[in-house]
């Protein structure tokens, strides 16, 4: 979804979103998947993209870091913005099942290995433990914000991992 003039847009797996709307969001929830909101402050635009696999040299599915990290860098150069300008900060890759493979380390070592090759400043990152998190992003000014979601809570209440985040105590800003 790119130039959509919406005020809150849901970014879900394999799909990212860029807009320079000064009052939109966007917001996702994670847990191994990977997050990487990028932002030209200058032009006042940005990005937000939600993969959930590390490389495998695929360059076409946005499901695959390099895709979706490479896609959301080019909208973003397209709409005007300059990548020595770009400004990323990372979430995800948490390791939500103990007893099964880590690929929420996986992928925060794609998006921060493309970070590096492409020469992106990566301004902050909340990558791995052991809790899901949401995510909240002002492209316009590059405010990124997320909360941590508590297991048991979120298994009592599947709609805490659906709804757009909402400002609350214990959430971490991110300028």
């Amino acid at each position: 979804m790119t130039g959509i003039a919406f005020h809150d847009h849901h970014v879900i797996q394999g799909e990212q979103a860029v807009t320079d709307h000064p009052g939109a969001t966007l917001q996702t929830v994670l847990g191994s998947c990977v997050s990487a909101c990028l932002h030209d402050p200058v032009r006042q635009i940005g990005g937000m993209n939600h993969f959930l696999l590390p490389d495998d040299g695929n360059r076409t599915d946005m499901r695959y870091a390099s895709a979706s990290m490479e896609r959301l860098v080019n909208e973003l150069l397209k709409r005007g913005a300059l990548r020595d300008r770009l400004q990323a900060k990372l979430f995800g890759g948490a390791r939500i099942m103990p007893s099964l493979p880590d690929i929420g380390r996986r992928n925060a070592e794609a998006a921060l290995t493309f970070l590096r090759s492409e020469g992106i400043a990566c301004l902050s990152q909340s990558l791995g433990g052991t809790q899901a998190r949401r995510v909240r992003f002002w492209p316009a000014t590059g405010r990124a914000q997320q909360l941590l979601i508590d297991r048991n809570a979120a298994l009592q209440d599947p709609a805490l991992t659906r709804e757009a985040p909402r400002v609350q105590s214990g959430s971490v800003e991110l300028f």
